[in-house]
């Protein structure tokens, strides 16, 4: 069953808005009010908090002036509530993050789990287009960057607010509105200025993204194709174009770090000012006798707390806004639209069933001005063998893809057992169909692990089963750890046709009603191809195969071959019809015959 997004998405096509500290908040609450009651643990204990820490100073002014009179019992007793309090702070402060945790890391992994389901969802379009080491780059900082929102919104902003709201309660109450207007003016000066600098630099740390997500997308791509590079001794040119990447990030990140260092110096000047200003008002008062010593040293220390978080807070600003800019390209990917959905109303595709595959009239088209089919029309009745060749270029291999539904057909329509494939949900369709690819690309991980990959639930003496089926288990056998040797990155570690026989027995293991061979032992040379001819033709009884060669001595026992041309079927029979014909498939077999006796 496909699973809708939470989050709400732009609709495709419109540039992503800006975003805003409370806009996030609000895409993430469902994610936290999944936990309400640790969520209300959490700002009580902060509440409590605060309390205790504005508690403190007005302790410390009451033991201040009662150590300047006779009484030595009421200092005792408050050191002890000072030494309370201060815990007090320490253990609210503990407890609201034990409290907070689960939920933190838990809508971590839930936006991240969606990004990647989402990924997973988009067309083969977009995944021959993206450049896999810039998004990589991109879902990292983006789910770091949920952990900032949550933890500086929430751990940070809140409390300080709160904070200062006791405070200035505290000073107004206490003493002239004076001491509340140059903490208001203190701090609104410096909420603004935090705001206009923080602002402008944003476009400074975009560039950063830009550039650390451009080096590491080339560095990923080069990697990659670590072999293209040496077959072509390009080391030197790939080195100066990761630098070109590098010295743009360079400079970028050094303009960022030098209009943080002004941002700073900006910030602790308006805090000097205020605390100036605050304590000549208070030294007066002291000195006119209206104020207590007591009274000067807790305006000192509220002006401490006040400004320490208030210094933090600017520090909080620049990190929220820094974390929005890096999760924006993560939401952008969230908006990606999805060319391949399910249909509202799709159904599954009957399982258990023998399968009919027909094309009617295809038309398919990569790009508007590229047709690659044309009218394609033929059926592969249930339990039988259909092949398809022609030169490249032909389309035999986008019949696999429109079959597999990774695009839809710009014109016609494919059907199985009468359904169209745009009817049913993706999920039961791909689920009757086995592939062996033409490039079969592996996971970094054992031969054992590659194989299960066909079926997931399989037991190891399935998978064995299905690797001798493949003649994959001698080769195996002789290898010092079995099958827990790792094939390394995209299977480099295999030769093209061991990596070709892991997929045939992937395709083998997963043992649906429609097996496609595309291209299945282009890679295998003749003694090996000839060995596992037989079990493919095994393996293929019974059930719907479409078969997609070259090789056309693979094919010679199909129980109908289509030859293609130019993306239209142009001739049609078995392999004695064909011959018999002496058109393009006469062609072909002749030509190969020829090569083969050379």
């Amino acid at each position: 069953m496909r699973r809708a997004s939470a989050l709400p998405k732009p609709p495709a096509g419109q540039p992503l808005p800006d975003l805003h500290v409370w806009q996030t908040l609000r895409l993430l609450f469902p994610y936290l009010w999944q936990y309400r009651a640790r969520v209300v643990g959490a700002l009580l204990c902060l509440v409590a908090a605060k309390l205790a820490n504005v508690g403190v100073p007005l302790v410390f002014k009451e033991m201040i002036d009662g150590l300047s009179g006779d009484l030595l019992a009421l200092p005792v007793m408050l050191l002890a509530l000072y030494g309370s309090l201060r815990f007090s702070n320490s253990l609210f402060t503990e407890l609201r993050e034990i409290l907070f945790a689960r939920v933190t890391q838990r809508a971590i992994r839930k936006v991240a789990l969606e990004v990647f389901l989402h990924l997973h969802a988009l067309s083969l379009r977009f995944h021959l287009e993206r450049q896999t080491g810039g998004i990589s780059r991109d879902i990292e900082r983006g789910t770091r960057s949920i952990s900032s929102l949550i933890s500086y919104s929430l751990y940070s902003i809140l409390p300080t607010l709160v904070e200062i709201s006791l405070v200035l309660g505290i000073l107004f109450v206490r003493y002239d509105a004076g001491f509340v207007v140059i903490t208001v003016l203190s701090l609104v000066a410096y909420v603004l200025f935090t705001i206009k600098v923080s602002n402008w630099r944003i476009a400074i740390r975009r560039a950063v993204n830009e550039s650390d997500s451009a080096a590491n997308t080339r560095a990923v791509d080069s990697l990659l194709n670590y072999e293209t590079v040496k077959y072509f001794n390009n080391e030197s040119w790939e080195a100066d174009r990761y630098d070109q990447q590098l010295r743009q990030l360079e400079n970028a990140s050094t303009r960022s770090q030098t209009t943080l260092a002004a941002l700073n110096l900006g910030q602790q000047a308006i805090i000097a000012l205020g605390v100036t200003a605050m304590m000549w008002r208070a030294a007066s008062g002291v000195v006119a006798g209206t104020m207590t010593i007591g009274d000067l040293v807790l305006v000192n220390a509220f002006l401490i707390q006040l400004y320490l978080p208030l210094n933090f807070l600017g520090i909080v600003y620049r990190e929220l806004r820094q974390a929005l800019t890096d999760i924006e390209r993560m939401f952008g990917l969230l908006n990606e639209h999805r060319e391949i959905a399910d249909a509202p109303d799709a159904r599954s595709l009957p399982a258990g069933q023998a399968m009919t595959i027909d094309f009617i009239g295809v038309d398919f088209a990569y790009e508007a001005n590229r047709q690659i089919l044309h009218a394609v029309t033929f059926s592969v009745p249930a339990g039988s063998t259909v092949a398809v060749v022609g030169h490249s270029g032909a389309g035999k291999s986008t019949l696999a893809r429109l079959l597999f539904r990774f695009y839809d057909v710009t014109g016609g329509s494919i059907r199985i057992n009468g359904n169209d494939l745009r009817q049913l949900t993706q999920h039961s369709l791909r689920s009757a169909i086995g592939i062996v690819p033409q490039d079969t690309v592996l996971f970094n991980d054992s031969i054992l692990y590659n194989i299960r990959y066909g079926r997931t639930d399989a037991s190891d003496d399935e998978v064995i089963a299905a690797a001798r089926a493949a003649s994959l288990h001698d080769f195996v056998s002789r290898l010092p750890e079995g099958y827990a040797t790792r094939v390394g990155e995209r299977g480099l570690k295999l030769s093209g046709g061991e990596k070709q026989r892991v997929a045939i027995a992937r395709a083998l293991l997963k043992n649906p009603p429609i097996l496609i061979f595309d291209e299945a032992s282009s890679a295998l040379d003749s003694a090996t191809e000839k060995a596992i001819q037989a079990q493919l033709e095994l393996a293929a009884r019974g059930r719907t195969t479409l078969v997609i060669a070259h090789r056309l001595s693979t094919i010679m026992n199909a129980d109908r071959i289509l030859v293609m041309d130019g993306g239209c079927i142009v001739e049609s029979g078995t392999h004695t019809e064909l011959v018999a014909k002496n058109g393009k498939y006469a062609n072909m077999w002749l030509l190969q015959q020829r090569e083969s006796a050379i």
